[in-house]
């Protein structure tokens, strides 16, 4: 079983297929995942159920660590393109998040002006008005959207009860294109049944979605990392460039992340 895990509130920086040189910064527990979705793709293994509420660091303690590490990046002159913010599942969980975006946006403007400030967010939580207003404010606002229906929806993503994918959709709009969308997309099997995002018809729907939505950027990608399901084939880059074809015709601007 899958179950890549990050053992630090601020860690790396990394080199990422997406954002350069990347400082990550983890909200979540340091020992295990905790996020309101359980992707059947998810590097970091399936979401444990809990019985105790999570121990997260505080809004302190990440503001301290980061401009700890911050500090010592610029005295070894390795600056980072982007402060992160992903770590061991769904950071907008926690709930001095906007709090925390807050400190981070003053600590790059006083530290690192060059860099970025990006979140990597499954889009679960945007119903929160501090959540909303908090990923307006980051220069890279990237949610998921892995699919184009509800049923997919429940099938690769697995969110938790009350997550509604149409109201998802309604909010992804209201950032009024101050938005990157995440898609991954990958065909299998899981549980008997048939798992395929790439299909004609997904891919339409997933399509009318971001025309609606009108993101800055759609970002698609395969499986780079091993998989708590193991019966889940990565699509090639000639199919993912073949469904960005389509992305680029509907007007929007795309990127195949290899």
């Amino acid at each position: 079983m899958a179950g890549f895990l990050f053992y630090e509130v601020v860690f790396g920086p990394v080199r990422s297929r997406r954002l350069g040189l990347s400082l990550g910064v983890n909200l979540l527990p340091l020992e295990s995942k905790f996020c309101s979705f359980n992707c059947i793709y998810c590097e970091c293994g399936w979401t444990p159920s809990r019985r105790q509420a999570p121990v997260l660091p505080s809004r302190k303690e990440v503001a301290a660590f980061l401009e700890q590490r911050l500090r010592e990046l610029i005295t070894e002159d390795y600056l980072p393109d982007s402060i992160t913010f992903a770590g061991n599942g769904e950071p907008t969980l926690h709930p001095d998040f906007a709090g925390i975006i807050e400190d981070t946006i003053a600590l790059r403007n006083r530290l690192i002006p060059e860099a970025k400030v990006t979140v990597l967010s499954n889009s679960s939580m945007i119903h929160l008005p501090d959540v909303f207003e908090a990923l307006k404010k980051v220069d890279n606002n990237i949610l998921k959207l892995d699919v184009g229906s509800e049923q997919l929806f429940r099938l690769i993503n697995n969110p938790v009860s009350g997550i509604d994918f149409s109201d998802m959709i309604e909010r992804l709009k209201r950032f009024n294109g101050k938005v990157i969308i995440q898609s991954m997309f990958l065909r299998g099997t899981f549980h008997g049944k048939t798992i395929d995002n790439t299909t004609p018809s997904e891919v339409a729907s997933w399509l009318s979605h971001l025309v609606a939505i009108n993101p800055e950027l759609v970002m698609i990608y395969p499986i780079a990392r091993a998989t708590p399901v193991h019966t889940l084939e990565i699509i090639k880059d000639s199919e993912l460039e073949l469904i960005a074809d389509q992305v680029r015709r509907a007007g929007l601007r795309v990127q195949v992340v290899k």
